[in-house]
């Protein structure tokens, strides 16, 4: 993948590695409302002017979240492609469903509009596959702009993928928009969701709202939020009792070890071999639980041992 060609697009580059690079959810919103219903008429226009009967296209739902989330459909029957661009390799990211599809073929093939379409219950055969990549083809075109803030989408975009082939596609993660593409025939209709990383929207809008160019008290607050939101491993230990080498040699299976006076109310709560509190076991029930009696103090350990030593 090309590198970023400003300084500012490299930082963001990497920013976005790291952390993402996120925006405000409602400026967000508004930006991506505002590209997609820019975007409306020219797919409008040039999707149906290859079909039979025509289609009404309408702007849906705009939602802020994350491309890791984007699992595969329980059916395997949503099509799949993604746009690559110079500024990134996921520039685009286009999902349709088979409902979507189903109408659009009927479209095509001159289908009865005051018929309802028959849902894709079965796997895309080549054909509604090919169909799927014409649909992301026009709406990669229609969002693409040109100029400065052009996406510069390498075009043709690879053939859309579904069944197996989909379920087996990893997307990188990271905070993304996603806007709905709503294709209505007569009584039926489908989604076309088109994904694309925040910070490919902040280029593609010029929008700093979304951004661009954040002080530094900004990114020390989407780090913390960043680190407060990633999961960690729990550890709760209660020390036993101190022994030689000799002794713990001599342990056979079977044998009972005494725990210490005190030890049920010293257990140590930890993540990632940091020790945060001083807790107290107990049950409740069928469970066992760990009772938070105060912050650990690592100074006052570290004297303690010295002097059990």
């Amino acid at each position: 993948m090309a590198s970023p060609a400003s300084p500012a697009e490299t930082r963001a580059f990497i920013l976005e590695r790291l952390v993402g690079d996120r925006g405000e959810t409602q400026h967000v919103i508004e930006a991506a409302r505002g590209l997609g219903a820019r975007a409306l008429p020219i797919l409008s226009d040039s999707l149906n002017a290859t079909l039979a009967s025509p289609l009404t296209i309408e702007l849906g739902n705009i939602d802020v979240m994350r491309l890791g989330d984007v699992k595969p459909d329980a059916n395997g029957n949503q099509a799949m492609t993604i746009a690559s661009s110079p500024m990134s390799s996921d520039a685009l990211v286009m999902l349709v469903n088979p409902d979507a599809i189903a109408v659009v073929v009927s479209a095509l093939f001159g289908g009865d509009p005051d018929m309802p379409v028959a849902p894709i219950e079965r796997e895309l055969s080549p054909t509604e596959i090919e169909v799927a990549t014409m649909m992301c083809q026009e709406v990669a075109t229609s969002v693409n702009g040109w100029g400065a803030r052009a996406l510069n989408i390498h075009f043709p975009l690879p053939t859309a993928i579904a069944g197996a082939k989909r379920k087996g596609k990893v997307l990188r993660d990271g905070p993304a928009v996603r806007i709905e593409f709503k294709f209505t025939l007569g009584p039926s209709s489908g989604i076309l969701y088109l994904l694309m990383p925040q910070r490919v929207l902040m280029h593609r809008t010029g929008s700093d709202a979304v951004g661009g160019g954040p002080a530094v008290t900004d990114w020390r607050a989407r780090f913390s939020e960043e680190v407060m939101r990633s999961t960690v491993t729990l550890e709760a230990a209660m020390p036993l009792a101190r022994m030689t080498l000799g002794d713990i040699a001599g342990f056979h299976e079977g044998q009972v070890i005494e725990l210490e006076e005190g030890a049920q109310s010293q257990a140590r709560l930890s993540a990632r071999k940091k020790t945060l509190f001083v807790c107290e076991f107990g049950k409740l029930g069928q469970n066992y639980t760990v009772r938070i009696r105060h912050q650990s103090d690592a100074g006052q350990e570290f004297i303690d041992g010295l002097m059990t030593g």
